[in-house]
């Protein structure tokens, strides 16, 4: 089921947004390091993916894929011992009776953009690349800002911060579909509380700056995928599903459209999880 209006921040359905200039964006909720079950995949056609990540990101996956074959369960040990919101995270979705977890690369996003490799189809990264003047000073405003002393001397307390918003957030979950645990609901709430920690860390104009620049390199996704496929053009984004109202309402905001261009695919023969 797609739907075209904003729905509560945990809902299980995607996300669609219609763009004025013809064809279409999947938002599909994910949650980070999660396996969804088949019933919980996308099953709507589509001809290119976008991913909220610059290019650099797939030596990253591959890099993950080494060194899991080498030694299982290292990103994850790596991730619980570097501390944090993810590591919180990460240490109790891993709990979860049912839900297949602490799965490194991220397996939503790697499974999908695999799946565009393999059928040579557009990929689109949509984080800007390092020679983008404005993206670094906003990359240096968001440094200065989590650096800053108030917000280091906030994670002191991160273990209260968690405690309080998770209790806030169980009334948001929504029970998944039939035959999924409702353990993977339980995993959605852990999911807002580390979105919301990540997010504390940084103002409100500088998630807005970010979520706007993002939707203009994805109206310029589409658009370089609507010169392929016309107004039948269709785009699937993974995104973590506390994020995914923020930039279904940038893209409903979002006038400008930011020139973008695919990356080539080479297919890598490798099988669908």
């Amino acid at each position: 089921m797609k739907v075209t209006l904003l729905q509560p921040i945990l809902s299980w359905e995607d996300l669609e947004w219609s763009d004025p200039d013809g064809g279409r964006i999947i938002l599909h909720g994910t949650l980070p390091t999660v396996i969804f079950p088949l019933k919980m995949r996308p099953r709507e056609e589509w001809q290119g993916i976008a991913l909220l990540e610059a290019a650099d990101v797939v030596e990253l996956w591959e890099q993950e894929e080494i060194d899991e074959a080498e030694s299982p369960g290292v990103n994850l040990n790596h991730s619980l011992l570097s501390g944090g919101a993810l590591a919180i995270y990460l240490d109790d979705v891993t709990e979860l009776e049912g839900v297949v977890s602490g799965r490194f690369p991220d397996p939503e996003p790697r499974r999908l953009h695999r799946n565009a490799v393999r059928h040579q189809r557009p990929v689109y990264f949509i984080e800007p690349t390092a020679d983008d003047d404005e993206w670094l000073e906003h990359l240096g405003n968001e440094a200065k800002v989590v650096s800053h002393w108030r917000k280091l001397l906030g994670m002191i307390s991160l273990g209260g911060k968690w405690r309080k918003r998770m209790k806030n957030n169980i009334g948001k979950a929504r029970n998944p579909p039939k035959g999924i645990t409702k353990n993977m609901a339980s995993a959605s709430v852990l999911a807002l509380t580390w979105w919301q920690l990540s997010e504390w860390l940084i103002n409100d104009s500088i998630s807005s700056y970010r979520d706007n620049r993002f939707a203009t390199r994805l109206r310029g996704a589409l658009a370089d995928l609507r010169a392929q496929h016309g107004d039948d053009a269709t785009l699937i984004l993974p995104i973590h599903m506390p994020w995914r109202n923020a930039i279904f309402s940038a893209l409903n905001e979002q006038q400008e459209v930011e020139e973008i261009t695919s990356s080539p695919t080479v297919s890598d023969d490798i099988e669908e999880e």
